[in-house]
């Protein structure tokens, strides 16, 4: 199977013209050669080091980490590429295709990475609708990439098949990141060592450095931006799809793109807790749930979530949910401390709510009845846990051990959300009904620092009377 094409649709479509060769050689003379100018990555040591951490872990092992395929959209269109969490973690960037390949070397590793090569003077350049530059634009090229990376060797895309063959043939161990690739995938047999590797680099990213705490609040500060020019419009915006249109016009312009897609739920449609379909009427009556990140060049992303009222103050109803679920993230950012169970925010939060819903007449048994592990009746209103990990994805380090992860220690480094939340579906005859269809999310993202906590997030007002009064100050 070739990997020299790394996307399913073939290269040539029912409306393409025919190219004479005479045409083809035309188009392979006289292009201007421009010399190389290349720099290594800013982060070049940074990246170097899990390199090397990488490779202590696995010595005498060939390890196989592909940046990813473009994604069809439709037909022969295709989503805008990012290259796989793991491989730009390592590398710091990656085109379609490309692939790295850590070999052994005596006690350490070799890199090589395979790459697209610059294709003007040749004809892929004007008829490969995949790779050809004419197409989609300049590729960073062999060299370059040997430069920018600091591998010992680059080799362009073709190269792959044969080389992954002779490794299969060779019988030489080997470590594959699956299910980014799907043709590597099928030139190399699985193995349950593979899952293993898988976890292994997702528990690599769970303590952030200095440099990826940066990139985390840069990236909220610009979500922070994007959440004005949200407010901007509640008074004139009449779809959430503008909502939307507001937010990512902010990701776009200071950043990479969003970091997932945005939920600009309002009224009840804030009760569906991934509501990314965006097609819903504004009221000024109504609340909006707006969960939303702008992720930067570097891949990591902002994860925040505000519940802004619409018309610019909160009904008597409403505030009485947001404050309940704005008191269990108190508490539950208190949890977040070296230590601590990474589930301690998530008990404190539920207690709060559990106790809250009782108080509400909603829930009408008792506190331990309602906590009651082999009952859990709060969850009816409160589905999700109220902490995920924040990195290069918005639901980070997931391949984690679940003794590393969900039932592990909070240690100093790690980036974690804090979101509760308390969602009333329109049609929950157990909810008074006064309060169905009201839907509240706050969600901040925390770093675990050697002394508590650092709320990145905190930067964007969540407490009621200030959420009313930023509103207010920037609502037209």
């Amino acid at each position: 199977m070739s990997t020299e094409h790394v996307s399913d649709p073939p290269t040539k479509t029912a409306y393409d013209a025919e190219t004479p060769d005479a045409l083809i050689d035309f188009m392979s003379r006289d292009w201007i050669h421009e010399p190389i100018a290349a720099q290594p990555h800013p982060q070049i040591a940074r990246l170097l080091s899990r390199r090397e951490a990488l490779s202590r872990e696995y010595p005498g092992t060939y390890l196989v980490i592909p940046a990813g395929q473009e994604h069809v959209r439709a037909n022969d269109t295709y989503f805008r590429f990012r290259p796989s969490s793991d491989f730009a973690y390592l590398m710091g960037d990656g085109e379609p295709g490309s692939l790295l390949v850590l070999e052994p070397d005596g006690a350490s590793h070799r890199t090589l990475l395979f790459a697209p090569e610059h294709n003007r003077g040749k004809a892929e350049f004007f008829t490969d609708r995949v790779l050809g530059e004419l197409w989609v634009g300049r590729h960073r090229g062999l060299d370059e990439s040997r430069i920018f990376f600091e591998v010992d060797t680059c080799e362009p895309l073709h190269g792959i098949a044969p080389y992954l063959e002779e490794l299969r043939k060779a019988g030489h161990p080997v470590r594959v990141l699956r299910g980014v690739n799907r043709a590597v995938d099928a030139l190399l047999p699985a193995h349950e060592s593979d899952k293993q590797f898988e976890t292994h680099l997702s528990e690599m990213r769970l303590i952030k450095d200095d440099y990826e705490i940066a990139e985390l609040r840069k990236a909220v500060e610009i979500t922070k931006r994007g959440f004005e020019d949200v407010i901007r419009l509640l008074g004139t915006a009449r779809s959430e799809r503008e909502i939307e249109a507001a937010f990512w016009r902010r990701a776009r312009i200071e950043a990479n793109d969003v970091g997932y897609l945005t939920i600009a739920a309002s009224g009840h449609n804030a009760c569906t807790l991934h509501w990314v379909r965006n097609t819903g009427t504004l009221h000024p009556s109504a609340l909006l749930l707006l969960d939303a990140g702008v992720e930067c060049d570097s891949l990591y992303t902002a994860d925040v979530t505000r519940t802004l009222p619409i018309g610019g103050t909160f009904s008597g109803e409403q505030r009485a949910i947001y404050e309940l679920v704005w008191e269990a993230q108190r508490q539950a950012i208190d949890a977040v401390t070296p230590g601590n169970d990474f589930l301690e925010p998530n008990r404190r939060a539920m207690r709060v709510l559990a106790e809250g819903l009782i108080d509400l007449d909603i829930l009408t048994c008792t506190l331990d009845e309602a906590l009651d592990p082999a009952k859990q009746f709060y969850r009816r209103y409160t589905l999700h846990g109220v902490s995920h990990m924040l990195g290069l994805d918005v639901h980070d380090c997931a391949h984690a051990r679940s003794e590393t992860y969900r039932y592990g220690s909070l240690r100093e480094g790690m980036v974690l959300t804090v979101e509760p939340g308390l969602y009333f579906q329109p049609d929950d005859a157990t909810v008074p009904e006064r309060f169905r269809g009201i839907g509240v999310r706050i969600e901040d993202d925390v770093v675990v620092t050697a002394q508590g906590r650092e709320n990145l997030s905190a930067i964007l007002p969540s407490k009621l009377d200030a959420v009313e009064s930023w509103v207010a100050s920037l609502r037209t």
